[in-house]
């Protein structure tokens, strides 16, 4: 390891001249680099609107008994139900319905990956959940080792992974420190990726939090050490350093690649007072403005040389204040989580987007 930066590392003129760049180029195309629009006959997925649907919701949490107690707010007492009754209406066209049985036929013999944090967690699971519903008497399995929780459908040869890992790139223990390396990825990591049919990646969350929260002591980037380092900046080294090996390890013919866009959470300060999602019942009438984490995104994946197919969760998700946990999540009334998605909720709309995107192509 290098020497240590006796000054935090900051944004500096340079990330100030990124986000300059990102906001007079923010991608409005759903795919990022050259490829065709995320839809079809050019409809974008992504934007459009939640409408009131009484049809909905399509399963409860009583069907899945391996959804995590941390998403099942009906069963932690939530009160009202509204929340469950809406359904995502693109601009333009209709979102294909989801059909579990279609979706385990055409990935026969195939394995899928979730990597990144518990927002990752959270698709995972509402999509292992909407495809047990389909084929109710298929038999599967479920085991986790680690990080890693492998739901299988033997009869179909399908397997829906998924690899906790919130960073994406290196934490190692070095000098009784946990380094975080924003130039690394582990070999853990890349075999773990390795000969996957279709992966989804994910990270910001993580790179917010402080203190014991933290997943790490010190920075390290190009052999030099930080005490800390602007947050958008090092997810943007990250990120770099994730593309890089993307681009020169992966077989785009054998390996389809997407990333989650950024899940919104909702809470904010207003002055010295936080408003957040707690006794929220309704969406939102306005997404509000571009998220700062969105589009050092979408810059990196703009510029990679392999098709990567942005799963562009962000603006859809950002009406849904009403949706989350609050005080109905892991701690039952002990926390507020306005972060997480309750179950069933938005992840299902982002699996059905999913859906919808791998049967067309």
């Amino acid at each position: 390891m290098g020497s240590v930066s006796t000054a935090t590392a900051t944004a500096g003129l340079g990330l100030v001249l990124l986000l300059l760049s990102l906001l007079n180029h923010a991608v409005k195309g759903v795919y990022i680099n050259k490829i065709d629009q995320l839809g079809t006959d050019g409809c974008d997925f992504f934007q459009g609107s939640w409408i009131r649907d009484d049809s909905y919701p399509h399963y409860d949490t009583t069907q899945c008994p391996f959804i995590g107690k941390q998403f099942d707010c009906q069963k932690n007492g939530r009160p009202d139900n509204e929340y469950l009754k809406y359904r995502w209406q693109p601009n333009g066209c209709n979102l294909p319905r989801f059909d579990g049985k279609k979706f385990l036929l055409k990935f026969k013999g195939k394995r899928m990956m979730f990597v990144g944090d518990s927002l990752s967690l959270n698709q995972w699971q509402s999509l292992t959940c909407m495809l047990h519903l389909a084929i109710p008497q298929a038999p599967y399995t479920l085991e986790r080792i680690g990080g890693l929780s492998n739901f299988t459908f033997p009869t179909y040869g399908v397997s829906i992974i998924f690899s906790r890992n919130a960073l994406l790139v290196d934490v190692t223990r070095e000098n009784n420190q946990r380094v975080l390396k924003l130039d690394s990825i582990s070999s853990v990591s890349r075999k773990t990726w390795e000969g996957i049919d279709v992966i989804i990646f994910d990270t910001w969350h993580w790179w917010l939090h402080t203190g014991r929260k933290q997943l790490w002591d010190i920075i390290e980037y190009k052999n030099v050490l930080y005490k800390d380092m602007d947050r958008l900046s090092a997810y943007w080294k990250a990120l770099n350093t994730w593309a890089t090996w993307i681009d020169s390890q992966v077989d785009s013919k054998k390996t389809t690649i997407f990333f989650q866009g950024v899940s919104p959470d909702h809470e904010w300060f207003v002055g010295e007072r936080v408003i957040n999602c707690g006794g929220k019942r309704k969406p939102l009438k306005h997404s509000g403005v571009a998220l700062k984490p969105q589009l050092v995104l979408e810059k990196v994946l703009q510029t990679m040389s392999k098709p990567i197919h942005l799963l562009n969760i962000t603006n859809l998700s950002k009406f849904r204040v009403d949706a989350h946990p609050s005080v109905y999540g892991w701690g039952a009334h002990r926390g507020m989580d306005c972060t997480h998605w309750c179950l069933p909720g938005v992840p299902d709309t982002w699996n059905q987007i999913l859906f919808a995107v791998l049967t067309h192509n």
